[in-house]
């Protein structure tokens, strides 16, 4: 049965088709017979009892340059529709947190993915402090000497905002590095928010591996390789991204947490796995379906899709 979809993305036209996750799946939706409405966070509101945002019919096409074509703006009650996605990209700041807070409001009515009372509650670098034991050495302070004493119990650490993404501001620091008070100082000086610090991890120079999962399963993974003499792996900071395939030990970290992400309406998650460890699990805007498709020849989009509809049709 064709459903009616609302995405709430950053603007749309300045996106890069070939790579971005929220267009994959904008296009399976359509493919599969799902009409699109399309509004950016700025544009939702909460009005006499009534979730609403202003928007458009949204088609898209995979023709760089000319990839989608939007109708007259209108304000849609976001309550009529079937399924709301919740995919602006962090930061997970106070304003994307009061998104999740108005969508929570239709989620009687509504399906949001993934759904944002447990967006808001497990971001993605706060969810890992429930497997401590899949994790590496982690601390999150804002006092500098527990910062210090991490260092010094475990060596080489990377330091970074707790509600960053994208690989920015993210820092590895020696024993012996003096930068440590001066990059407190600066952090500090943007934000009340702490720090998240973690042991090093030299494996990072194999790579950083991204694996998604579907309704709390494993389907797939792409590997994201720094370039040399970087610490971060991330795509957006030139990370290269490469095939590869999921091992026992990745498999191990999906069954611990995929029960949990399945039962808290988390259907589409990427989480982060380096060498041994689990480092972030991403449920806020994942991305990485475009790469993984490509190297596995798969339809894991179509997969999200399958979920969806499972649980529409369970909600009806």
């Amino acid at each position: 049965m064709p459903l009616k979809v609302a995405i709430q993305m950053d603007p749309i036209g300045a996106i890069d088709i070939a790579a971005d996750s929220t267009f994959r799946i904008a296009e399976e939706a359509q493919a599969r017979g799902h009409s699109l409405f399309y509004y950016t966070p700025d544009q939702l509101a909460y009005v006499n009892g009534r979730v609403v945002a202003n928007g458009a019919d949204l088609t898209v096409r995979r023709v760089k340059g000319d990839h989608f074509e939007v109708g007259e703006t209108r304000t849609a009650d976001l309550s009529e529709f079937d399924v709301v996605w919740l995919r602006q990209d962090p930061p997970f700041d106070m304003s994307y947190i009061t998104t999740t807070h108005l969508l929570q409001r239709i989620a009687g009515s509504t399906l949001v993915v993934n759904d944002p009372f447990w967006v808001r509650n497990y971001p993605e670098k706060l969810l890992v402090l429930d497997f401590p034991d899949l994790t590496p050495p982690t601390a999150i302070a804002r006092d500098l000497a527990t910062i210090r004493a991490f260092r010094e119990e475990h060596g080489d650490i990377i330091v970074k905002p707790l509600y960053g993404n994208g690989g920015a501001g993210v820092f590895k620091l020696a024993p012996g590095d003096g930068n440590l008070a001066s990059l407190h100082e600066l952090f500090t000086g943007m934000s009340r928010e702490p720090l998240i610090v973690q042991k090093f991890l030299p494996s990072v120079e194999k790579g950083d591996k991204r694996v998604i999962l579907v309704d709390g399963e494993p389907a797939g993974a792409i590997n994201r390789v720094p370039q040399k003499g970087e610490t971060r792996s991330n795509m957006h900071v030139g990370g290269r991204a490469e095939k590869v395939a999921l091992t026992d030990r990745d498999r191990e970290i999906c069954a611990r947490i995929g029960p949990l992400l399945r039962e808290k309406g988390q259907v589409f998650v990427g989480i982060d796995v380096i060498g041994e460890w689990l480092t972030e699990i991403n449920v806020t805007s994942p991305t990485g379906l475009q790469e993984l498709e490509r190297f596995d020849g798969s339809n894991v989009t179509g997969m999200i899709w399958e979920a969806i509809e499972r649980r529409r049709g369970q909600a009806g």
